[in-house]
Order: C-alpha cells, then sequence, then structure tokens
C-alpha cells in the first residue's frame, strides 16, 4: 500500500493526537500506516488487539476510499422506522378520547397490539408528545344515600 507524503502526515497525525474525538479514527490511521510500512494484517491485528478482518477492512476502505474513507463509518443497515403522521395522529387520539372495552386507559401493549407497532414504539410516541393515560384522575360518584348531606358539610 503505498501513500502520499500528504496522506502520511495526516495519518501520522491522527494516530499520535490524544485529543482526536474519535479513537476509531486514531486505530484506523494505525492500521493504514502499519500497512503502508508492509506489515500483514495477522501482524498488524496482533499489535493492536484487534481482529484481523478489522485491518482487512480499513486496508480495503482506504484502498478505494482514501482519507475520507477512514473518517466516517460505513452505513448501517436498518433505519428509523418511518411510521406515517396519520398513524402517529390516530395513536394520540386513541390514547386521549375513547378506552378499550374492560379497560381504564389504553396500555402500550393493548395499542401496540391493535397497530401492529412495538410497545416501545408507543411508549416513544406518547413520551414525545408528554401523554400519560395511566395517570388520569377520575372522580368516581359515591353510592353513599346520605352522600349529599355529606359532600356539603365537607365542601360548605
Amino acid at each position: 500500500m503505498s501513500l502520499t507524503s500528504e496522506e502520511r502526515n495526516s495519518l501520522e497525525s491522527w494516530a499520535r493526537d490524544r485529543s482526536t474525538p474519535h479513537h476509531r479514527l486514531v486505530l484506523r490511521a494505525k492500521i493504514v500506516l502499519r500497512a503502508a510500512d508492509g506489515a500483514q494484517n495477522k501482524q498488524i491485528a496482533e499489535e493492536l488487539g484487534i481482529q484481523a478482518n478489522t485491518c482487512a477492512l480499513w486496508r480495503h476502505r482506504f484502498h478505494h476510499l482514501r482519507l475520507s474513507g477512514l473518517e466516517q463509518d460505513a452505513p448501517r443497515a436498518g433505519g428509523p422506522l418511518q411510521i406515517p403522521d396519520s398513524t402517529i395522529r390516530s395513536i394520540v387520539h386513541d390514547t386521549l378520547h375513547p378506552k378499550p372495552y374492560n379497560a381504564t386507559h389504553w396500555s402500550t401493549r393493548t395499542m401496540a397490539a391493535k397497530y401492529g407497532l412495538s410497545p416501545n414504539t408507543i411508549h416513544q410516541i406518547r413520551r414525545a408528545r408528554r401523554l400519560q393515560p395511566h395517570r388520569v384522575e377520575q372522580y368516581k360518584l359515591s353510592n353513599d344515600k346520605h352522600f349529599e348531606e355529606k359532600l356539603r358539610d365537607v365542601v360548605a
């Protein structure tokens, strides 16, 4: 692997800089520098305490993308779940208005089952909107025949 003088200077700077915000960049720079000096993946891995396939990965990335390939991680699988706004509005509406049969409020699990989402997703939607259906206070009237008289005594 060959390096230009500018690349070698940048890599050496990254490798010795203790204030580099990403320790991974330091490791990547060391891998490429050792590879440029002729070391094999297995030898580099033993010296740096990493796996040989990690060395191969970063050598390959540097070969194709040069310094910019070391500065950023490759895109990872998966991404933020895209829930339609209409579904979110329905979840918020159901949380605030109609209660399910045989329950005082929609739990995260029952709501998740209704919408086909995970309970954690329902929780995140509610938390983002500061909804706490389990904390709704309700007032129950007494069945006591003398309730009104007692109420007047207490309130008046």
